[in-house]
C-alpha cells in the first residue's frame, strides 16, 4: 500500500511540473525567435523571412526530448564594398524606386529619381554612394549625404536610401556597408561622427543598428516639404 501512495504522489508530481515544463521550452523559443530577428543585417527590416518547415511531433512528448529548429550555418562570402561610379547609375535608380515601393508603398517618377541619382555624381562633395558587390553582381547600396557641424567644425556623414536585393538579405550586407562607411569616415578628414534616422516602429532595424555600435540621440526629427 506504501508503494502505491509513493507511486501516485511521484505520479502527480510529474504532471505538475508539466505546465511548468511546457513554459519553459515556450519561453527557449521565444529567446530563439528573438535572437534570430536582431541579427547583425539591419537590411532585415525591409522584408519579413518565414520560419521554416514546422517541426511535427509527438503531443506526450517531453519538451526536454525535442531538438530545437535549427538556422542555417552556411553563409555566403561577404561582399566587397566600394564607391559607386557612374556606371551604376541605372542599377541606383531601380534601388531607390524599389525602396520606395516596399518601405512606404509609393511610385517614384523615373525621371526625377534618375535625375537625382546623376546629381549625386555631379556633386560629390555633397553626396556620394557606396554599393556592395557578390559574385560581380551589386547586392546593396547606400548612400552619404554631409551635415556641417559649427559645433564640432566637422561634417557629420548621414546614411540614407540603404537597399538591399531580397535574395541577399539576412546575409551580412548592410553590416559590411556600414563597416566600411565607418572606416571611410574614421579615415577622413573632418568627419567627426555617423547619423541616420529610422522609423520609430522599426525595431528590427534599430536592434541592428544599435548592435552595430550606433545609439539614439535625445532628439526628434521635424521637417517641413515646400
Amino acid at each position: 500500500m506504501r508503494r502505491r501512495r509513493l507511486s501516485c504522489r511521484r505520479e502527480r508530481r510529474q504532471r505538475s511540473s508539466w505546465p511548468r515544463q511546457k513554459r519553459a521550452y515556450a519561453a527557449v523559443l521565444a529567446r530563439r525567435s528573438a535572437s534570430s530577428q536582431r541579427g547583425l543585417d539591419g537590411d532585415a527590416w525591409l522584408h519579413d523571412h518565414g520560419a521554416g518547415p514546422r517541426q511535427r511531433r509527438d503531443p506526450s512528448a517531453c519538451p526536454s526530448e525535442l531538438s530545437l529548429p535549427r538556422s542555417p550555418t552556411i553563409m555566403p562570402d561577404a561582399p566587397a564594398i566600394r564607391r559607386a561610379t557612374l556606371d551604376d547609375a541605372e542599377t541606383l535608380v531601380r534601388f531607390n524606386e524599389a525602396m520606395a515601393e516596399e518601405t512606404e508603398d509609393k511610385t517614384l517618377d523615373p525621371k526625377t529619381v534618375r535625375a537625382g541619382v546623376q546629381a549625386v555624381f555631379d556633386t560629390p562633395e555633397q553626396a556620394f554612394y557606396f554599393v556592395a558587390e557578390r559574385d560581380g553582381a551589386i547586392v546593396g547600396s547606400l548612400m552619404i549625404t554631409t551635415e556641417w557641424s559649427d559645433w564640432r567644425n566637422a561634417d557629420f556623414w548621414w546614411i540614407q536610401s540603404v537597399y538591399v536585393r531580397p535574395s541577399a538579405r539576412r546575409t551580412g550586407v548592410y553590416a559590411a556597408l556600414h563597416r566600411e562607411v565607418r572606416r571611410r569616415a574614421r579615415e577622413a578628414d573632418g568627419v567627426c561622427g555617423l547619423r541616420l534616422y529610422v522609423e520609430q516602429d522599426n525595431a528590427a532595424a534599430q536592434a541592428a543598428y544599435e548592435t552595430l555600435g550606433m545609439n539614439e540621440p535625445p532628439y526628434r526629427m521635424y521637417e517641413e516639404m515646400l
